[in-house]
C-alpha cells in the first residue's frame, strides 16, 4: 500500500506511472497496427492468386 501511495503522490512517481500507462498504449496501438497491416497483406496477396 506504501508503494502504491508513493507511486501516486510523489513526483518521480506519478512520472513513472505516465511513461508507464503511455508504454502499454504504445504496445497496444503498435499490435493492432502490425495485426490490421499483416491480415491487409494476406488480403493482396490472396487476391493476387485468384
Amino acid at each position: 500500500m506504501q508503494t502504491l501511495q508513493g507511486l501516486f503522490t510523489s513526483d518521480v512517481g506519478l512520472l513513472s506511472a505516465a511513461v508507464i500507462a503511455f508504454m502499454l498504449g504504445m504496445g497496444v496501438f503498435f499490435v493492432r497496427f502490425f495485426l490490421r497491416h499483416m491480415h491487409e497483406d494476406e488480403a493482396r496477396q490472396a487476391e493476387g492468386r485468384r
